[in-house]
C-alpha cells in the first residue's frame, strides 16, 4: 500500500446520506480477482446510463470538482461487507473519505486498502460541504499522525485505531506489520520458557 501521513487536496463533494456497497461499486462488477479496474465502475449506475453516455449532472463527471478527497453523507459504505467498495474508491484515486458516520465493515475494508474513512461531526460535515460548494478550489489538510483535518480556519481533530494509524502511515498491510517487527516475534520466541 501507499504510505498516508499527510495529504493536501481538493475535494469532491457527494452530499447523498446512506450511499451502500451497491452504489459504490455494483455487484455485476465483482467478478474480478485482482484489485485493479475497478475505479472505472465506481458509482457506476450514477455515473453512466444505461447506453453508457454520462450522466452529465454527476459531480465525478463535472471536472470542477476533482481530488484525491471525498466529502460524502452520512452512513457511508452501509449495505453488504464487499471489500471491493474500497478497491474501486482506491483505484479512481480517493486516499480520504470524509463522512459524519460510517458503516463498521466499509471503515474495516477502507483502512485495509490504504484509505482513511475520516468521521467528523454532522456540523463540522455540513460546514465542509458549505466552503467545497463556495469554492471548489479549497484545500483541505489531513494530517494522519497528528490526527488532525484542516480546512479553512476550522481545526478538527479525529480518532483512528493506533494499530491501523501505524499501517497507513508506513504503507502496511497487516503482513507487511508483521514482517516489520519480525526481529521481535523472533526474539520473544527465543526466550520464551515453556511451562507444563
Amino acid at each position: 500500500m501507499e504510505k498516508l501521513d499527510k495529504l493536501v487536496s481538493t475535494a469532491v463533494p457527494l452530499p447523498i446520506e446512506d450511499i451502500d456497497t451497491d452504489q459504490i461499486i455494483p455487484a455485476r462488477f465483482l467478478k474480478a480477482v485482482s484489485k485493479d479496474g475497478f475505479g472505472k465502475n465506481l458509482f457506476r449506475d450514477w455515473r453512466y446510463h444505461h447506453d453508457d453516455s454520462q450522466v452529465q449532472d454527476f459531480i465525478l463527471n463535472n471536472n470542477t470538482y476533482q481530488g484525491q478527497i471525498l466529502v460524502a453523507g452520512k452512513n457511508f459504505g452501509c449495505g453488504s461487507s464487499r471489500e471491493h467498495a474500497a478497491w474501486a474508491l482506491a483505484d479512481y484515486g480517493f486516499k480520504v473519505v470524509i463522512s459524519s458516520f460510517f458503516a463498521d465493515i466499509f471503515r474495516g475494508n477502507a483502512l485495509n486498502n490504504g484509505i482513511l474513512p475520516l468521521q467528523v461531526s454532522q456540523d463540522v460535515l455540513d460546514q465542509i460541504f458549505s466552503w467545497i460548494e463556495s469554492d471548489h478550489r479549497m484545500l483541505l489538510e489531513v494530517n494522519v499522525e497528528d490526527q488532525t483535518l484542516r480546512i479553512g480556519n476550522l481545526n478538527v481533530p479525529f480518532d483512528i485505531d493506533p494499530y491501523k494509524k501505524e499501517c497507513l502511515i508506513n504503507g502496511y498491510d497487516d503482513i507487511d506489520f508483521l514482517l516489520s517487527i519480525k526481529d521481535d516475534i523472533e526474539n520473544f520466541e527465543k526466550n520464551r520458557i515453556f511451562t507444563f
